[in-house]
């Protein structure tokens, strides 16, 4: 059983190029990536399935019968990619009536816990070279900083 290269080629295209649109901010371009790896998907099932056959139906004999779970895979395939899309339309619209835009914003909590996350990266890496010498911005003269006097 030989595969046909040209599907094979349209499902690559289709499947990266749609994993490329669901990366980017815009819920349009997100909704468009999916049904692109939905219809993908489906033509990769049709290559997976093999050659056409007569119908699978028990009591009939004769010629190769076709493979029924391909089928069943493809149209399943369907049914979640239009429940997606629909969700997908939903989401674009609300956003749309809320902001004027369907980008996707930065959420609050994420900023702050990566802000969180870089200055905790900083003082980690300040504390590992704490053994170099920093000028001190206090010192003026040739009075010992290391050793704090007590003055009474």
């Amino acid at each position: 059983m030989s595969a046909n290269l040209m599907l094979i080629a349209v499902v690559g295209v289709m499947v990266g190029c749609g994993t490329t649109l669901i990366l980017e901010r815009s819920l349009t371009r997100i909704l468009v990536g999916f049904v692109l790896i939905g219809n993908g998907l489906n033509i990769l099932f049709l290559v997976a399935s093999g050659p056409a056959g007569v119908a699978p139906i028990l009591g009939q004999s004769g010629e190769r019968m076709a493979d029924p779970l391909p089928q069943a895979m493809a149209l399943t395939a369907i049914v979640i990619t239009l429940g997606t899309t629909a969700f997908g339309l939903a989401l674009a619209y609300r956003a749309w009536q809320l902001t004027g835009t369907d980008d996707v914003q930065d959420d609050l909590e994420d900023d702050l816990i990566r802000r969180r996350a870089e200055r905790d990266l900083v003082s980690a890496t300040f504390d590992e070279a704490d053994d170099t010498e920093l000028p001190d911005e206090d010192y003026e003269g040739d009075e010992d900083v290391t050793t704090p006097e007590v003055r009474a």
